[in-house]
């Protein structure tokens, strides 16, 4: 499991550079055709990898509830985030990854609840879970690569 912890660190590593290089107003931006945004994209992907190991093995996320609503699949941004938002984002991106990595090394995710990805993947184990996050978040990437341009 490390190479797959590794691809997620460096994926979080390229994000929190994007937080870095971009400024607030870009971050929020919503191009002309799109329904979302820089942030969006990194909130969700963090959002995304919570429920998919933590919810999937039965476990309480990391995050806060309000945190999940605002980036959870089938969302989109209500509003624009503050500079202290992202400054959390940042940090989170990291913190989230080193639990679960903790977690997994303390054998915590005794149990997983097997189940279809939307694109059919299978999810039995929550190694399977680690590893599709890593797709997951490759996608959204891709997403993010398109979206700058246009910021």
């Amino acid at each position: 499991m490390e190479a797959e912890f590794k691809i997620t660190r460096t994926s979080r590593e390229i994000y929190a550079r994007l937080l870095d290089n971009y400024t607030l107003e870009q971050l929020n931006k919503i191009p002309d055709g799109w329904n979302n945004n820089l942030m969006w994209h990194i909130g969700h992907i963090m959002v995304s990898q919570q429920i998919l190991v933590y919810k999937g093995a039965g476990l309480s996320t990391t995050l806060s509830d309000e945190l999940v609503a605002m980036y959870m699949r089938g969302t989109k941004p209500e509003r624009d985030v503050t500079q202290a938002e992202v400054d959390e984002m940042k940090a989170l991106l990291f913190s989230t990854i080193q639990k679960t990595e903790e977690d997994y090394r303390n054998g915590i995710f005794t149990t997983y609840n097997a189940r279809k990805s939307e694109l059919g993947f299978g999810l039995d184990t929550i190694e399977d879970a680690i590893a599709f996050n890593n797709y997951h978040e490759g996608i959204h990437l891709g997403m993010i690569l398109r979206l700058k341009k246009l910021v």
